[in-house]
């Protein structure tokens, strides 16, 4: 871990407001689990924590945003945002039908080899608006905002278009396995998402791809000066988050044994609170996988708990919402603390 002084009389914080800054987002999640907890012991006697069926449940329903959210750290950790994710899941859900479909009943391929076929057939699909965001803001300099905002359009259409309006249902055994099936008790949608957090993770912070990003977030015109490729770089960062957003489609099939274009709708704001709960700042150079695991975790466990508790589920959105706002008001302040110094 690194940190960059903006002026070398600048004063770093003591230890302990360093870690608890950047420990914020686990920490939360500890006492909203603690809260569940003691509140259904004392309504009915039951345990939240300590029941198996919760558990898988929460870190089944944390994998879809999860999954978009990793992308989506990349891109904020580079001063972005992608908008577009949400339907791009929803296009490479019902491309990903549709090529389960084709697979196992037109060309007759074994279900197995289908299904393999049906996930790179809706992670490869994503590429295309990825690199088309990636070239909107790399090289025509439109906006992320603005530019991943179109995409979104375009993508809602085109999923769409590829659904005729309605979900893809498949017939693949193997298919249907991988969103509902376990292995020693643990929910092969986890293991899934369990790898892809362990491989991005090494990207962002011992590879170099991953240090480029910190420092185009940080500084676009500093990162320029040190020779790092800006174009290049930007156009791999949307390329990977589209891609992740590509599995989450293809998952998103196999769980529900169907494609649906408003597959990611909901998803997209979920997957941005995730990356800030977790420790990410909006205006670029800061935040980590872990830190957005954590915030993934966060807003399953308030979504999952508040109907285990038998709360409207309506409050969700209340109770999420203020979970974003206190964490972007963490940041400030650790901004503040920091005294203009950045954590990686």
């Amino acid at each position: 871990m690194t940190i960059a002084a903006s002026s070398p009389a600048a004063r770093l914080p003591h230890p302990i407001l360093l870690w608890i800054a950047q420990l914020r987002a686990w920490a939360f999640l500890i006492v909203l689990v603690l809260f569940f907890e003691t509140w259904s012991r004392s309504a009915d006697g039951t345990s939240f924590l300590f029941n198996v069926y919760n558990i898988q449940s929460i870190l089944v329903f944390a994998t879809a945003p999860l999954l978009l959210a990793l992308g989506q750290t990349f891109v904020i950790i580079s001063a972005g945002i992608d908008l577009s994710l949400g339907f791009v899941m929803g296009l490479s859900s019902v491309i990903a039908a549709h090529a389960s479909n084709f697979f196992t009943a037109t060309l007759g391929l074994p279900p197995f080899v289908a299904m393999l076929a049906a996930i790179l057939s809706g992670a490869a699909i994503a590429l295309v608006p990825g690199l088309v965001n990636g070239l909107l803001v790399s090289r025509l300099q439109i906006p992320p905002f603005i530019g991943t905002l179109g995409m979104y359009g375009v993508a809602r259409g085109a999923a769409y278009l590829f659904a005729a309006g309605m979900t893809v249902a498949i017939d693949n055994d193997w298919y249907s396995a991988i969103g509902n099936n376990r292995i020693f008790g643990v929910p092969v949608l986890v293991i899934i998402t369990g790898v892809a957090c362990l491989i991005l993770h090494y990207m962002l912070s011992q590879t170099r791809f991953g240090q480029h990003t910190y420092a185009l977030g940080a500084s676009k015109p500093a990162a320029n000066r040190a020779g790092i490729g800006i174009k290049g770089l930007t156009l791999r960062i949307y390329l990977l988050s589209a891609v992740m957003a590509g599995l989450a489609g293809a998952m998103y099939t196999g769980r529900f044994t169907a494609g649906a274009p408003q597959a990611g709708e909901p998803l997209l704001l979920d997957s941005i609170a995730a990356v800030v709960i977790g420790g990410a700042s909006l205006f670029g150079g800061s935040g980590t996988i872990a830190g957005t695991i954590a915030g993934a975790l966060v807003i399953a466990v308030i979504q999952y708990g508040l109907v285990f508790i038998n709360v409207e589920p309506f409050w969700q959105f209340i109770a999420v919402g203020v979970v974003i706002i206190i964490s972007v008001f963490a940041d400030q302040t650790q901004r503040r603390l920091m005294g203009g110094r950045r954590v990686e």
